[in-house]
C-alpha cells in the first residue's frame, strides 16, 4: 500500500487498504455457532461488523478521504488491540 501510494501519489491518486475482520457474510454465517462465540470473545466491541460499516468506510475514503493515503484501515470491532 505504501509504495503504490508513493508511486501514484504524483498523478493525484491515493492508495489505502481497508482490513475488515470478521464481517456479518454468508461466510462468517457457516462458521459453527461455537467457534463465533469463541471469535465473539475476542472482539472488544463484543459483535461482528456489519457490511455497511464497511462501506460507510470505503464511502468516507471516496468522498473525504483526499488527504489519505498509504494506510491500511482496520475494521474489526478492535480484535487488534487485545493481548
Amino acid at each position: 500500500t505504501k509504495t503504490a501510494a508513493q508511486e501514484l501519489a504524483r498523478f493525484g491518486i491515493t492508495v489505502n487498504a481497508l482490513c475488515p475482520g470478521f464481517i456479518e457474510t454468508d461466510m462468517v454465517a457457516n462458521i459453527p455457532e461455537e467457534a463465533q462465540q469463541k471469535l465473539l470473545k475476542r472482539v472488544p466491541l463484543g459483535r461482528f461488523g456489519k457490511p455497511e460499516e464497511v462501506a460507510r468506510a470505503v464511502r468516507y475514503l471516496i468522498e473525504d478521504g483526499d488527504y489519505i493515503t498509504g494506510q491500511s484501515i482496520d475494521i474489526n470491532g478492535g480484535i487488534y488491540i487485545r493481548t
